[in-house]
């Protein structure tokens, strides 16, 4: 669905992208991860045919990018962090506004707001929402009129843990029903949980590029973690692969004092800083 390869672009004599190669397949969740001006919006601007003076190629749904024509939105839907949304309108008639833009017939309003608990709330002055509500009202917007592609960013900013969890489930229904979908996050959680793959993007280059699961588990070093009672409150690890050699722990699950026990990976956060050296911060 999307192919990049030996993209570069600057803004100045000096390199900002350079010869960046990835694919996205249809159907997939591929997540940007990198800190503040790695490069993760100006990637996403030449994705959506806002910036054309690039070299290499960069090929959306069949598309080169920078010679897209007007038709080449009806395929994408954008949902980028800070709201484009009309104050001054209500949620409804902001939802038939960008409707309207597109030649394909809309998906159901109510049907969209409802999916976001907005449904009592769509007659409502968008100056009257809150941010999180504003960032729902956002993300439907971006689903009107059905696009093949759907480019994500920070979709679950300022969102409490409930609505967060109607976003995420939103979006793997998306997925399901075979949408492409390229996230950008600074949100390890969340990367772990939607994405299929991620890059991690720093100064422009790709550092890696992998499933969540398959990043962690190249680090390896995952511990398993007990206490117990003897007398007094213990705690102890041992290595999830040596498990088997602690005698301290096969003795204490065969006379059942193991109180708690658990394994410990490392997260995506840590194998970030060690591919990468920085942080999302």
């Amino acid at each position: 669905m999307i192919t990049v390869e030996k993209l570069d672009f600057s803004y100045t004599n000096k390199p900002f992208i350079e010869n960046m190669s990835f694919h996205v397949a249809k159907g997939e969740i591929f997540g940007f991860l990198g800190p503040s001006g790695a490069g993760k919006t100006t990637l996403q601007k030449i994705l959506t045919g806002l910036i054309t003076t690039y070299n290499g190629s960069a090929i959306l749904n069949g598309v080169e990018c920078k010679t897209h024509k007007q038709s080449f939105y009806e395929s994408i839907g954008v949902d980028f962090e800070y709201s484009t949304l009309y104050e001054k309108l209500t949620a409804r008639q902001n939802l038939q506004f960008f409707a309207s833009l597109y030649t394909k017939p809309p998906r159901n309003i109510d049907t969209l707001l409802e999916r976001v608990r907005l449904q009592n709330d769509g007659d409502k002055k968008v100056s009257d929402y809150s941010k999180g509500m504003r960032s729902r009202l956002n993300f439907i917007k971006a689903l009107l009129h059905d696009p093949d592609i759907l480019f994500l960013d920070e979709p679950t900013s300022g969102l409490d843990p409930t609505n967060s969890r109607i976003m995420k489930d939103l979006i793997l229904d998306e997925k399901k029903h075979g949408k492409t979908i390229l996230l950008t996050t600074h949100n390890m959680q969340d990367a772990t949980e939607l994405c299929d793959r991620v890059a991690f993007i720093v100064d422009g280059h790709v550092k890696a590029l992998d499933t969540p699961h398959n990043l962690i588990m190249r680090k390896g070093a995952a511990t398993v973690k007990y206490t117990f009672h003897d007398g007094t409150k213990h705690t102890s690890e041992c290595p999830l692969a040596q498990t088997s050699a602690d005698n301290r722990l096969i003795e204490l699950l065969k006379s059942n004092r193991i109180q708690s026990i658990h394994s410990s990976e490392p997260t995506l956060n840590d194998i970030f800083i060690e591919i990468t050296g920085r942080t999302l911060k």
